[in-house]
This record gives C-alpha cells, sequence and structure tokens, in this order.
C-alpha cells in the first residue's frame, strides 16, 4: 500500500521514518537506529522518477570526508561508490568540504545535481553514482569577490524546469542567486530586487545571502525567497523579485517550501533577527501565504504555545507530495513535526535527535 517516507537528516545520522498505512493521521514508525551515526547529513535527495525510489545521502564524515551514499530499497542498506562521487579536478586547487544539496532534475530523467561548498555544481547522468563539475559557474568571472556565509560559501539550493533542461537555477550563500537558459554554458546574475543589507551598497548585481528558494506548483515562472532579510517572489523565473515580506513577524529566516499541489501557496519559518536566532515571537509558528505573498497566517495547531527556541534551517521543512499535503519541519532542539492536512494542524513525531539539518518526504510504494 502507498505510504509517506520521511528521512530526517542530522548532525549525528539519517532517521528513517515511514507511515506504512497511508492513511489520514496513521502511526508513523521510525528505524531503530540512524543510519551513518558518525557523520553529518546536511542533504537528503528522494528520487521516485523511475518505478523503484532511489534515496541519496549527502554524508560528511568527521574522519574520512564528505561523500555521497544511495538506496535503492528505501533505506535498508546504502552503497557508496568506490570512487568518490563529488570531487574537485586537481586543476581547480580546491577539495570538497560539504555536499550542500542533492536534487533529481525535473526535466531529465537520470540527472542529478549536486551543490557543494566550496560554493560549486555538480551533475550526474546515472542517478547520483558519479558527477562531473559544471565548470562555468566554478569560473564565473565574479566568483573572486563572493564572500562566505555565516555558515559557509555554499551552493545550497537548485531548482531545475520540467519544461526545459536546459533552464537551472542555483543560490549560493554569500553569493546570490544565478541562472542559465542553456544548460550550463553561460550563467547569469539573478538578483533584481533582492537586498544586502549588510553591504556598503544594499542592492548590487550579486552578493546576496540568498538562504532558500522554492518553486509554485502550478506556475513554474513563480518563485518563492527566503533572504537574510527579506522574502521576496519572482514572477519571471528569477529575472526581477518583489519584497512579500508584508505581515511576518519577522523577514529573517532560513526555508522557504512551497505546496507541491496549490498556486500561490508558500510556507517559511520566521526567526527573530540574525543575531538573535530563535523562533520569531519565541513562538514556534509557521506561517503560509495562500496568494502569493499578499498575506500570511500563522499555523500553530498543536505545536508548542510557549516560549521556543528551536531553529528551522534551510533544508529542515518540505512538503511531501500528497493530497491533502504532508508538511513537515525538524529543528535544532531535535524536534520534528508533521502536518498531513496543509499545515493546518500539527503533531510531533520525533524529540531529542541531534541538531536537524535537513527533512525530505515523499509518496512511495
Amino acid at each position: 500500500m502507498t505510504g509517506i517516507l520521511l528521512t530526517v537528516g542530522t548532525r549525528k545520522g539519517l532517521f528513517v521514518g515511514r507511515r506504512r498505512d497511508g492513511a489520514a493521521r496513521g502511526r508513523w514508525e521510525f528505524d531503530e537506529s540512524p543510519y551513518f551515526s558518525a557523520q553529518a547529513v546536511y542533504s537528503v535527495a528522494i528520487d521516485t522518477r523511475r518505478g523503484t525510489p532511489r534515496l541519496l545521502v549527502g554524508g560528511d564524515s568527521a574522519h574520512w570526508g564528505p561523500s555521497v551514499f544511495h538506496s535503492d530499497d528505501l533505506g535498508r542498506t546504502w552503497t557508496e561508490p568506490a570512487q568518490a562521487p563529488v570531487r574537485f579536478p586537481e586543476d581547480t586547487g580546491a577539495s570538497l568540504e560539504r555536499v550542500w544539496q542533492l536534487h533529481p532534475s525535473a526535466a531529465e530523467p537520470d540527472v542529478v545535481y549536486a551543490g557543494t561548498e566550496p560554493a560549486a555544481l555538480y551533475r550526474s547522468e546515472d542517478r547520483g553514482e558519479s558527477f562531473t563539475l559544471v565548470r562555468p559557474l566554478w569560473e564565473h568571472p565574479t566568483r573572486g569577490r563572493w564572500a562566505p556565509g555565516g555558515g559557509g560559501e555554499g551552493l545550497h539550493t537548485v531548482l531545475t524546469d520540467g519544461r526545459d533542461p536546459r533552464a537551472v537555477t542555483v543560490a549560493v550563500s554569500a553569493a546570490g542567486v544565478f541562472r542559465t537558459g542553456d544548460g550550463g554554458s553561460t550563467w547569469s546574475p539573478s538578483n533584481s530586487g533582492v537586498s544586502a543589507v549588510f553591504l556598503p551598497d544594499p542592492n548590487p548585481e550579486f552578493g546576496q545571502c540568498v538562504h532558500k528558494i522554492a518553486r509554485d506548483a502550478v506556475v513554474p515562472d513563480r518563485l518563492y525567497l527566503q533572504n537574510h532579510w527579506g522574502v521576496y517572489r519572482s514572477d519571471d523565473a528569477g529575472a526581477h523579485w518583489t519584497d512579500i515580506g508584508e505581515g511576518l513577524p519577522s523577514t529573517f529566516g532560513f526555508t522557504v517550501t512551497a505546496h507541491p499541489h496549490r498556486g500561490d501557496t508558500a510556507y517559511v519559518f520566521p526567526i527573530t533577527a540574525d543575531a538573535d536566532r530563535v523562533p520569531a515571537g519565541r513562538r514556534c509558528r509557521v506561517f503560509r501565504t495562500a496568494d502569493a505573498g499578499k498575506s500570511w497566517e500563522p499555523l500553530s495547531a498543536g505545536l508548542p504555545d510557549g516560549d521556543h527556541y528551536g531553529t528551522v534551517l534551510r533544508d529542515a521543512m518540505c512538503t511531501d507530495g500528497a493530497d491533502p499535503a504532508g508538511v513537515y519541519f525538524g529543528n535544532r532542539n531535535g524536534e520534528v513535526y508533521a502536518s498531513d492536512d496543509d499545515g493546518d494542524s500539527w503533531r510531533q513525531l520525533a524529540a531529542h535527535l541531534p541538531d536537524v539539518l535537513c527533512v525530505r518526504a515523499a509518496v512511495v510504494d
């Protein structure tokens, strides 16, 4: 029977949960032990494009270094390729510090992209078993002026367009948004309207500290962006951005997620400030827009109602593709919450985990 697979990447391993019966408010079961128990898991992808789903994990071992693992049995067994799947060519003079993002292409069935630190984009044509550096972005003429964000210089977001395999959008902390329309041969900064309040010129061509981007479910040229101060929308695939932060208790935050089916619908988790990284108002609340950012409503039914300090990181909120949609988030308190009614109500699935770094969920057989 169809069910939901939930993966939670933490500072000390990967936790996998399953809602086996597929029914609304069904019972969740988590595997007994975390996978990769000595590794920080910053990136997870659940690739459901073929009959057998593939899980991809970007693990970061303090002893062995970072790598990408895959599983074709929903996490029960894992494979690491004999050769390092993501590595910098010797002539770059760089070495891999972390895999921030794993993204199955929306337009090409075997293609997976990886975003790394140092900030680079890699492309795989074998479902994530080996990757090749996208050199034109690595060699972009602005790269010498990119600066690392507080968490490092990471390429943490990759968006592909199901209508056109040549169109790819990425975000780098702290260099901003870059786009290609020719399959990666050329790249252009795409930050018009996005502010960089920490720079002498708050409106540069590049240098913004973009935290996350999500694509609208119905209008593919509509994107939502959570910035280091500021929440934005683009209606032209990122060429221009408009501030939609009015109505939020704070426009600082890390994550933004779009509803998997409804247009104009997205979720954010506001943080008080860059200098005070706790939930806005010390309240555990997700905010949802159903009109593309014209208004926002707090969603807190079932969430803690007292003072709360659990920050939600950029990849620690997601949806699952079900209808009604499941919405999930984890925080740095080690708590994981789930909604199976589009965010209207919540329940806690896990507590006392290590720091939650990323959360991914999908409908699987």
